[in-house]
């Protein structure tokens, strides 16, 4: 009987005990998750995402990701053309000298290995790289990449590579491109051009060109949809009156999403193969941070 009791006393304190430890244990966590950014400091998030080409997979080997800091807050240089965004480090000299003792490069945390690029399509991204770095105006990403880097077309692999051996992309960011989710916890998306960056030479090579653009969810918008049947190999293009054009391999399911759109009229066109009727979609609406959904789109002979 005082067994019986005992082992019933023991119970009812060891409930709320255990109660108490694991309540505990959870608000330690959730304050970890959450601590504060220090002053001198911001986190940075970058995403990878693809812009398409017409190859089975292309595989990219990152080993590193670095970002150009102005910590004098300096933002006078950000009135560039895009068609300047991207270029090789190793073909312009001041990138890697630096130019100014007020801007210096910090790295991010990532996972360093081969990424496909055809799998982060039609909405699909990774996160590349993150951390904190030193506080002020972002001004350049530079991204290392490694020696295993290939292409898969028509199931036969090639290797992929620079035209005289150079190996850091430098990507050139303006100080309002960023998503800032909270204070000082800023977000952005690299959107890596395939079509425009894989340059097949005369005698059957593969060279890296690259050409990446970047986006954000917060400011910019997308469009949706589906196309079918399969066997049409709809290739989709998303394209406005300012000649911006952007492209969509839809998945097996004829599902597809194109992201980074500036808010404002749009068109989408459709190229289809196998005697099927190519098809253009005009006027489509794309408001800031929403997805504008074109429902199923039947493909006809």
């Amino acid at each position: 009987m005082k067994s019986a009791l005992l082992k019933r006393g023991l119970l009812a304190v060891s409930i709320p005990l255990l109660a108490a430890i694991l309540l505990y244990s959870c608000k330690k966590d959730q304050s970890s998750s959450a601590d504060p950014i220090p002053r001198n400091q911001q986190k940075v998030s970058l995403f990878l995402s693809d812009d398409p080409g017409l190859f089975d997979k292309v595989l990219l080997d990152i080993r590193k990701v670095e970002i150009l800091i102005d910590t004098c807050g300096k933002t006078d240089d950000d009135n560039w053309n895009d068609r300047d965004r991207c270029w090789w480090d190793e073909d312009r000299d001041h990138d890697r000298q630096g130019r100014d003792t007020c801007q210096v490069w910090d790295s991010l945390s990532i996972r360093p290995g081969v990424y496909d690029l055809l799998t982060l399509r039609n909405g699909a991204d990774t996160l590349l790289a993150g951390g904190l770095v030193k506080k002020g105006v972002m001004k350049r990403i530079r991204i290392t990449i490694g020696d295993n880097n290939s292409l898969v077309k028509n199931n036969v692999t090639y290797p992929v590579t620079s035209v005289a051996g150079q190996s850091k992309i430098i990507v050139r960011i303006r100080h309002n491109e960023w998503d800032e989710v909270s204070t000082d916890n800023l977000q952005l998306w690299l959107d890596f051009d395939v079509q425009r960056s894989i340059i097949r030479t005369w005698n059957g090579k593969f060279i890296l060109r690259p050409y990446i653009n970047v986006f954000t969810i917060l400011k910019m918008g997308s469009l949706s949809g589906r196309v079918t049947p399969w066997d049409a190999y709809p290739v989709i293009s998303v394209y406005n009156s300012n000649k911006d054009t952007l492209y969509a391999l839809p998945w097996r399911s004829g599902e597809f999403k194109v992201r980074g759109l500036k808010p404002g009229t749009w068109n989408v066109f459709v190229n289809t193969s196998n005697g099927y009727k190519d098809t253009t979609i005009t006027n489509v609406t794309v408001e800031r941070g929403r997805d504008t959904k074109l429902g199923d789109i039947k493909l006809h002979k």
